[in-house]
């Protein structure tokens, strides 16, 4: 059976179709608008009954929850495509752990920078200049602890590409493209150099060219 992931255009589903694609696994795709309520159809709502995207449909398998999908796809298919999820436990831990910064870290103060700048108008959101610069400052802390961590390792979890890269793709993408704030990642040199590995993937072109971020 060929995977479906539901909600190709949106950022959390680009991190499972990246994954998919290094490992090189067939799949298609189901568009769900969330704008049009799509997510809160009775029928999605069977597969992710919190109403987000991503889901995955694996013949009778379900899963959401982006990260734990590309964490599932990582360790079933370990040793077709792209290895992803380290060749040792220890290099397993180092992933991990910086899949957990990346979702704990990363992420939040990204996601308010990007509600605030780049859907503001579409989600009715008055963009409040002190909270976009509370994030911003909190994530420029967190890329202040990437650029130590990239100074001594080419990739997050070490000297290879793993999960813990790819799932920063998605919503990093934001920040040179729509929020403005790319300066964040360009003034720090071993994050810049990290970034231009990462987003050149050819993987990620390929998802940047059949999904394109809704605009």
């Amino acid at each position: 059976m060929v995977v479906k992931v539901y909600g190709p255009e949106y950022a959390s589903s680009k991190r499972v179709i990246v994954c998919l694609l290094e490992k090189e696994m067939e799949f298609e795709v189901v568009n769900i608008d969330l704008f049009k309520g799509e997510n809160k159809s009775p029928d999605y709502l069977k597969l992710q009954p919190f109403g987000l995207v991503p889901a995955i449909q694996d013949g009778d398998y379900t899963l959401y929850e982006s990260r734990a999908i590309i964490r599932y796809y990582a360790e079933k298919y370990k040793s077709q495509g792209t290895e992803l999820f380290g060749k040792t436990m220890e290099e397993k831990g180092k992933v991990e752990q910086w899949l957990e910064v990346e979702a704990h870290n990363f992420h939040p103060p990204l996601y308010t920078l990007v509600l605030h700048t780049v859907f503001s108008s579409k989600l009715g959101i008055t963009p409040d200049q002190k909270v976009i610069q509370e994030n911003e400052a909190k994530l420029g802390n967190v890329l202040d602890v990437y650029e130590e961590r990239l100074s001594m390792s080419k990739y997050l979890a070490g000297d290879s590409l793993s999960l813990a890269d790819l799932s920063h793709l998605p919503f990093g993408h934001y920040l040179l493209n729509g929020a403005g704030k790319g300066y964040l990642i360009r003034d720090r040199k071993h994050v810049s150099a990290w970034w231009d590995v990462i987003s050149n993937r050819p993987s990620w072109k390929k998802v940047l060219h059949l999904f394109p971020y809704p605009t």
